[in-house]
């Protein structure tokens, strides 16, 4: 297989450029920079030299869309609106690491990115990539969106309990916390190391870009579904998500009742693991791994479930189930080219 990597330098396009680099499958890699065409990969980040030596390209969507099997674009919000359409029609399937394609609402989205949304073509044609639920329709897909890091920990949380109808609607608080690498590459006041070390942050209150795809993929699994509390907070680590959500069920049940409903959901799916009773998950449990390690409870006395969900923001949260979907795309096993553990300590 031959692929791409459109912003290559940035840290998703890094973790992919890691990961196919290691896949069986991959024979030729192209990274892609809209900034620094012409310039040698190792030169920008030498902890890749004595691997291949890659010369970052310049973007050539007629080329690339015939020459390529699988494109991914990790580009900030509001280039791949424009970019896709133009890689689209050709051989390349597309997996877009953005959130321009997750929303299904063009009004939606420019409300919540405030930038101008994808052609609803485009919109219509992306099928969004969360593996462990919607796996048949990537497996037919020739363009991906792939899920955000802080939807791909909820949604994973919520799934079972959503898809039953177990939960009340109105009861859903997410609290989530990640590490700075999630906010990418660039700098800026809050990721500043003198304000970030030693401190802890929460941000975007109400306003975080996540919240409209984590409520639309919740009403898709229940039309009783409306809007969620969803608060994020910056922690001063580098990379690892945790999302600890808190619902009312609409019927009592035993907890061991409800980790039975998870592992049901989940015994098949091979990069979700469930924890046994007392048991919760810290973000070095999947640190540098694809997997999504959760804990539940229900509190006897209060009658309310915490579901504890966390993942790797740089790899579940993005490059490594990017890697996910393109293997189910070309029908190789989910694991293909992925680590089998999390790197410990």
């Amino acid at each position: 297989m031959k692929a791409g990597i459109v912003g290559a330098t940035g840290y998703g396009g890094i973790e992919l450029l890691r990961l196919l680099t290691n896949h069986p499958q991959v024979e030729a890699i192209t990274l892609y920079s809209s900034s620094q065409a012409g310039e040698k990969f190792d030169d920008i980040y030498p902890q890749f030299q004595g691997s291949e030596s890659y010369v970052l390209q310049d973007l050539v969507p007629e080329k690339m869309r015939e020459d390529l099997d699988v494109v991914f674009l990790a580009t900030p919000s509001g280039v791949s609106s424009k970019l896709t359409p133009q890689l689209q029609g050709g051989h390349a399937i597309v997996i877009d690491l953005s959130g321009d394609l997750r929303i299904n609402d063009p009004e939606s989205y420019e409300q919540w990115y405030k930038k101008e949304a994808a052609p609803e073509e485009t919109l219509e044609k992306a099928v969004y990539g969360l593996p462990e639920w919607n796996q048949e329709r990537i497996q037919e897909a020739d363009l991906i969106a792939n899920p955000g890091c802080y939807p791909t920990a909820t949604l994973l949380g919520l799934g079972p309990v959503i898809k039953e109808g177990l939960a009340k609607p109105d009861s859903i608080v997410i609290d989530a916390k990640s590490g700075v690498s999630g906010a990418g590459k660039n700098p800026n006041p809050i990721t500043h190391f003198a304000h970030a070390q030693e401190n802890f942050q929460i941000y975007k209150v109400n306003q975080h870009q996540h919240i409209p795809e984590i409520e639309q993929q919740l009403s898709i699994w229940d039309d009783q579904m409306g809007a969620v509390t969803f608060s994020t907070h910056l922690v001063p680590m580098t990379r690892g998500i945790m999302a600890t959500i808190y619902l009312h069920l609409k019927e009592e049940m035993s907890e061991e009742d409800l980790r039975q409903k998870f592992k049901s959901y989940y015994e098949a799916q091979p990069f979700v693991r469930i924890r046994e009773p007392g048991g919760f998950p810290c973000t070095k449990d999947v640190y540098g791994s694809n997997y999504c390690d959760i804990g539940l409870t229900i509190d006897a006395r209060t009658k309310r479930v915490t579901i504890v969900s966390v993942i790797d923001n740089l790899m579940k949260g993005a490059a490594s189930q990017a890697v996910q979907n393109m293997n189910l795309v070309f029908q190789y096993e989910q694991r293909t080219g992925l680590a089998p553990l999390p790197v410990y300590p």
